[in-house]
């Protein structure tokens, strides 16, 4: 089996944009359809995926779980995303974790906890992360 962690070394921008909505997704151990169908709904419209190529998803799914497997993986994937996303795109990074996060209509703790860490991570300011939050929820809302 090929080593998935090699193979993707660095990351580019947009896999690094998908490596935080795939950890978000995946931080409560329960990956939803809605959170999923968000996912390829960002990939399919956003302009910063136009030229994405979607197979990478599967590799890039692959890395954060096995990550997300080792004691340090968490700080192993910041540490990648910190290396390939540029700064000017921490925000949006947060922003499309929350929109994953609000997908389902319900933030559970983990959910938070690693929103929180994401924070931290990319640096986002709190009234900036406020609002972002804010905006995630609104876009989520129902009936």
């Amino acid at each position: 089996m090929p080593d998935t962690t090699a193979d993707l070394h660095p990351l580019t921008a947009q896999d690094s944009l998908v490596a935080l909505m795939i950890a978000i997704s995946a931080s409560d151990a329960q990956i939803r359809t809605s959170e999923l169908v968000r996912i390829q709904s960002v990939l399919n419209h956003l302009p910063v995926f136009g030229d994405y190529e979607q197979a990478r998803l599967t590799q890039v799914s692959s890395l954060v779980f096995e990550l997300f497997e080792d004691e340090d993986g968490l700080d192993a994937l910041f540490g990648l995303v910190r290396e390939g996303l540029p700064e000017r795109l921490f925000e949006t990074a947060y922003a499309l974790a929350c929109d994953v996060a609000a997908a389902d209509g319900n933030l559970n703790e983990e959910e938070l906890r690693m929103l929180e860490e994401m924070r931290y991570e990319l640096s986002i300011d709190r009234l900036h992360a406020a609002a972002i939050e804010r905006g995630a929820r609104a876009r989520h809302m129902t009936l």
